[in-house]
């Protein structure tokens, strides 16, 4: 079960119409405004909640939104909203807007509502469809990738101080990287259908604690590049790494009591129940997980104990004598293909 983290989907803008700021020499630019207008209307009134069009057929018309007017305007008024902001992002009245006044800054935040939908899209199928929900993370990591890349940095030099982390190319880095540990996570869903060994399903486990830890490292060292950041994504970051780290761990102590080796076992499940016991999941759908780890580790070490305390009677290592438990192997990304298309993972002894 993957944990749900719907905030970067929640987006919301004010109206922009293109063609009443936009002079056009000749009737066809003035349609092509027209349409571009028509287009975000839709976007407009799907993540504002005045929409009658659902949201897969909103997510077909955002395909393909762009335009070749670059220029620095004031007229427009485009105003965001910064789910992923702290209390900045948050007035009494409702949701604040953050304003910059550059179409760079709409076709940043366009091409991050665009990877939060495919996001959320990945999830929505994830009961269905492994397979596609894998897909859709690894897309949807892409395009937070090529807008840190290639779409957000010209912006960063003309960012108002008081600006929302979504606009910036750090934290649309996080989200890449969020996305890849999501995929990964995905990728176990479908090696645990196929029987895979334990061993690799702990090692792939471990990769995705390497991903969260790697996105966490991003939030911090970032931290100048925006006014405040949600205290939700951190935790979020930090109670799925957890989580898998348990789950990674759970595999090793079960390949060694394959060779029969209780006391180490035990010492593992101990360590990993201490460390799940230590977290208070914020979020109500982040409980589930958690109590169902609960249970899960609890049970295996109830059975260890007493397969131990009456046949093989080991005497479990202290924390700092236990074995690596990151499955003694890295688990690393093959080169990255755009758009996240195609991405796949080796595993490097």
């Amino acid at each position: 079960m993957l944990l749900r983290y719907q905030e970067p989907v929640k987006l919301k803008t004010k109206r922009v119409v293109y063609e009443e700021n936009y002079y056009a020499r000749d009737s066809g630019t003035l349609e092509q405004l027209k349409e571009l207008s028509t287009k975000r209307q839709a976007f407009e009134e799907s993540i504002n909640g005045s929409s009658k069009i659902t949201p897969a057929i909103a997510r077909e018309m955002a395909g393909g939104i762009t335009s070749p007017i670059l220029q620095w305007t004031t007229d427009l008024a485009i105003r965001w909203t910064s789910p992923l902001s702290g209390s900045s992002g948050k007035l009494f009245t409702g949701p604040k807007y953050f304003r910059v006044d550059d179409l760079r800054y709409e076709l940043g935040m366009t091409f991050f509502l665009y990877g939060a939908l495919q996001r959320e899209l990945a999830m929505e199928v994830l009961s269905t469809d492994i397979v596609e929900a894998g897909a859709l993370f690894r897309r949807a990591s892409g395009i937070f990738k090529h807008l840190a890349e290639n779409v957000l940095p010209p912006l960063q030099p003309f960012l108002p101080p008081d600006r929302g982390p979504e606009a910036t190319a750090s934290m649309a880095a996080v989200m890449s990287t969020i996305c890849l540990a999501e995929a990964q996570a995905v990728t176990i869903l479908k090696a645990e259908e196929k029987g895979t060994s334990g061993s690799l399903l702990a090692k792939l486990h471990y990769g995705v604690v390497q991903f969260l830890e790697e996105a966490s490292l991003l939030l911090r060292t970032s931290a100048a590049d925006w006014t405040d950041v949600s205290d939700k994504l951190r935790k979020f970051i930090g109670v799925c790494s957890v989580l898998h780290e348990s789950r990674s761990q759970r595999y090793i102590a079960a390949e060694y009591t394959k060779v029969e080796s209780f006391g180490v076992a035990i010492g593992i499940l101990r360590y990993s129940l201490s460390r799940v016991q230590s977290v208070r999941p914020s979020e109500e759908v982040w409980k589930l997980p958690f109590r169902q780890e609960l249970d899960t580790l609890r049970n295996m070490l109830r059975k260890a104990d007493h397969e131990n305390e009456f046949i093989w009677r080991e005497k479990p290592p202290r924390v700092d004598e236990l074995p690596a438990l990151e499955g003694k192997q890295i688990v690393q990304p093959i080169a990255y293909q755009p758009f996240g298309l195609d991405r796949e993972f080796i595993f490097v002894t």
